[in-house]
C-alpha cells in the first residue's frame, strides 16, 4: 500500500452523457463543467483533445487513468493554467479560473485564447510536478531553483524573507527530503531520481494546497520510485496524479478513467483499476463508434 486510503470507498460510476457525480457533498477543490479543449491540425481544422468533460475532485488522492494520448496531461493542465478551456468552465476551490483575474488584470471569461497570464491568480494554490523534471528545473543550482520558488511565493503573499531566512528555509526543505548534500550542486549533474525530488521540493517551497503530478514515476527506477512515493505519502496536500502505474493508482482514494478525451468512469480507485484492466484487454465502451470522428471535417471538426 503506497497511500493510506480513506475509509470512504464509493462505488465506481460509469459516466452517462459525459457527466460524473462526485460522491462527496463538500465543495469540490477542482471541477470541470462541460469542458472541451481543441487543438489546431497542421492540415487545417481542429481536433478535440477533451470532449465535454464534467467532473469533480474532492478526494485526498485521485489517480487519472488512460491510454497514451487520452487527454490526461491536458486535463491536469487545466487546473494550473497551462491549458485553458475552449468550451465549459474550470473551477479551482469554487472559483471560475477565467473569471478570477490576477492583481490589476481584466476578467477573461469568453476569451480563452487570450487568457494565459491574465487568470493566473486562480492557480496560486496549485503546484504541478512534471514527468520530466528538466522542464521545471530552470536555475543553475539546486539552492537557486528552490530560492526562486520561495521568492515567487513571497511575491504572491505580499511578504518577504531576507536572504539568510531563505537560505535557512532552503536547507530545511532539503533536509526534509534527505537532499541536503545537493544544496550547491548543479541541477544538470543530478540523477533522474534526484531531479524529481528536487523538482518536488521546489514546488512545495511555494506551499501549494493542491499538487498535480503528471506521470511522476514513469522515468524512475525502483529505488527512486520508492523514495518519491514515501515523500508523497508524507504530504498534507490534495494530490491528483496521472499515471500508468496501476499499483500506485489502486492505492489512491479515487480514480477517473479518460479515454479518447472523454470521461468514462469515476469512483473507488481499486475497483476502477480492475475495470481499466478489463477495458484495456477487451476494448473500451463505444470505442469503434467514436474512432476517427474528431479529425478535421468529422463530427467534432471545427
Amino acid at each position: 500500500m503506497f497511500f493510506r486510503r480513506s475509509t470512504r470507498q464509493p462505488a465506481p460510476q460509469q459516466v452517462q452523457g459525459e457527466q460524473a457525480v462526485s460522491a462527496s457533498t463538500s465543495m469540490p477543490a477542482l471541477e470541470l463543467e462541460s469542458v472541451s479543449v481543441f487543438t489546431e491540425l497542421p492540415e487545417g481544422g481542429h481536433r478535440r483533445i477533451l470532449k465535454d468533460v464534467s467532473l469533480q475532485f474532492t478526494a485526498k488522492r485521485t489517480a487519472v487513468l488512460g491510454l497514451n494520448g487520452s487527454g490526461k496531461s491536458t486535463l491536469l493542465g487545466l487546473f494550473n493554467g497551462l491549458t485553458h478551456p475552449d468550451e465549459g468552465i474550470v473551477r479551482v476551490n469554487g472559483v471560475d479560473t477565467l473569471e478570477a483575474p490576477s492583481r490589476g488584470s481584466q476578467s477573461t471569461r469568453g476569451n480563452s485564447h487570450g487568457a494565459r497570464g491574465n487568470s493566473q491568480g486562480a492557480f496560486e494554490g496549485v503546484g504541478m510536478l512534471f514527468a520530466q523534471p528538466e522542464a521545471q528545473l530552470i536555475m543553475p543550482t539546486v539552492a537557486e531553483d528552490i530560492d526562486l520558488s520561495l521568492r515567487r511565493a513571497a511575491a504572491v503573499e505580499g511578504s518577504a524573507l531576507s536572504g539568510d531566512q531563505r537560505r535557512e528555509r532552503i536547507r530545511e526543505l532539503l533536509r526534509e527530503r534527505g537532499l541536503e548534500r545537493l544544496e550547491d550542486q548543479s541541477v544538470f549533474t543530478l540523477s533522474g531520481g534526484e531531479k524529481q525530488l528536487v523538482a518536488l521540493t521546489s514546488v512545495l517551497a511555494a506551499r501549494p494546497q493542491i499538487l498535480l503530478l503528471d506521470e511522476p514515476t514513469t522515468l524512475l527506477d525502483l529505488r527512486n520510485r520508492a523514495r518519491l512515493l514515501k515523500h508523497l505519502e508524507s504530504l498534507d496536500q490534495m494530490l491528483v496524479l496521472s499515471t500508468h502505474d496501476l499499483d500506485l493508482a489502486a492505492s489512491c482514494d479515487e480514480a477517473v478513467i479518460i479515454h479518447d478525451g472523454r470521461l468514462l468512469a469515476q469512483g473507488d480507485a481499486a475497483q476502477l483499476v480492475q475495470q481499466y484492466r478489463t477495458w484495456c484487454a477487451e476494448g473500451f465502451p463505444n470505442e469503434d463508434a467514436t474512432e476517427g470522428l474528431d479529425s478535421s471535417g468529422g463530427a467534432d471538426g471545427r
